[in-house]
């Protein structure tokens, strides 16, 4: 019972509270465990000098009354030790009696057992729904590159309010024309899993490699070829990031490109939110060469019926403040929406969206609570409904653009194949 007893202990000193000060005994010298009974002490002490008080114990010293204690002769006389316990400040007072002792572990007991209910009775994620998270969480990462190095090969950027010098020769972007839609979707592996994230939100078109940078400079439409190529990147990255969504590749291949040709623009919108800043209103991708403004957004040939709500929507997003977690579930539930144009297994996407829906709820509720968490999973599933008057905004300017030849001869073949359906 000794050992179970609690000491009262008034932390009424400078050194308590300085972890850097050493913890000594003030009776022996030994290492102190902290204040006990009014006075710091180690956990010797404390117990004699509980035992004694108890006990009313009478001592006697065999010396001169006066003797030094120490750590190792503190047991050789219990008169000296006593004494010095009441002069550094060590009180009979703060001692509990047998009773007091054990309505305090009863306390501690029942705190401990409501601390288990209210544990038991938290959300958790199952097994499965966490293995899905990291699935998502590990398809992000391999087709999200925060570094951006990737964009130095595309076109280079050209705007102009700047009157710099560009290089002599495009570098090739072979690699973001060439290939078919249906090909990267079949295809068995990502492009490049260090590749990374692409800025769509900036260009809903592409440029084509036979274009070269002196004569784009003087269209009006400077930054299309470069963001042209941004965008024709981004749809690269994001069928790699559908093709590992758990369920994505069991769809019919006509579904999966349904899905993905009406979900690849509000896919790159939602992407793109890791690199806006909220500051200048900006997408900032690693250098100033590829940091874009609105400005360089308009000068790809959009307006504001479109830039305004999508900086809107950005900062509205940037606000929610989600976990990465959150962000991967928005973007694949994005995606698998049944209602898209040309899906025809309807029950079987929306199969797969609910139980992903189901998934962020619950990590909603496990590791993101109010007030963070507050109606959060509302205010996602608005941003979806902000996303598809985005796209249909996107889809309008984007008609306009590709009417004109001059423009659309600087669109890759990859995103003539997503948006050609937008094209009369």
């Amino acid at each position: 019972m000794e050992s179970m007893a609690v000491s009262t202990s008034l932390p009424n000193t400078d050194e308590d509270f300085d972890r850097n000060v050493p913890r000594i005994c003030g009776v022996c010298g030994d290492k102190a465990t902290g204040f006990h009974f009014n006075a710091m002490t180690c956990e010797g002490c404390k117990g004699f000098f509980r035992r004694s008080m108890k006990r009313k114990a009478v001592f006697t010293c065999p010396f001169n009354g006066n003797c030094t204690i120490t750590k190792d002769n503190r047991r050789h006389c219990q008169a000296c030790r006593l004494k010095r316990c009441t002069s550094i400040g060590m009180m009979k007072e703060f001692i509990l009696t047998d009773e007091e002792v054990q309505r305090k572990k009863d306390m501690i007991m029942k705190r401990k057992e409501e601390e288990a209910v209210r544990e038991s009775m938290k959300p958790k994620l199952t097994e499965e729904q966490q293995h899905i998270i990291d699935v998502l969480l590990e398809a992000h990462h391999k087709t999200y590159d925060s570094s951006y190095s990737d964009f130095n090969s595309f076109r280079p950027p050209v705007r102009q309010d700047c009157q710099g010098t560009n290089p002599s020769k495009a570098p090739s972007v072979d690699s973001l024309s060439s290939s078919s839609f249906a090909s990267h979707l079949t295809h068995s592996d990502l492009p490049d899993s260090n590749v990374g994230f692409v800025n769509l939100l900036t260009v809903p078109d592409q440029a084509s490699s036979e274009s070269s940078p002196e004569s784009l400079g003087n269209s009006s439409f400077s930054m299309l070829p470069h963001l042209a190529d941004l965008v024709s990147y981004s749809i690269q990255k994001v069928i790699g990031f559908a093709k590992m969504i758990p369920g994505f590749r069991e769809l019919s291949t006509e579904d999966q490109i349904a899905l993905l040709k009406s979900s690849a623009i509000e896919i790159i919108m939602l992407r793109s939110n890791e690199s806006f800043n909220q500051d200048d209103m900006s997408w900032t991708c690693g250098s100033d060469d590829f940091k874009y403004s609105v400005n360089d957004v308009s000068q790809a040939g959009h307006n504001m019926e479109l830039l305004e709500p999508l900086v809107k929507f950005q900062i509205g997003l940037k606000k929610l403040n989600l976990h990465e977690e959150e962000h991967v579930l928005l973007m694949a539930i994005c995606l698998l929406s049944p209602d898209r144009p040309g899906v025809q297994d309807t029950a079987q996407v929306e199969g797969l969206q609910d139980h992903l829906s189901n998934i962020l709820q619950a990590y909603i509720r496990c590791k993101h609570p109010p007030p963070g968490g507050r109606l959060l999973y509302a205010k996602m599933i608005q941003k979806l409904a902000d996303l598809r008057s985005l796209s249909e905004e996107h889809s309008k300017q984007y008609r306009s653009l590709s009417i004109q030849p001059e423009h659309t001869m600087k669109l890759t073949p990859l995103v003539m194949e997503v948006f050609g359906n937008e094209i009369s």
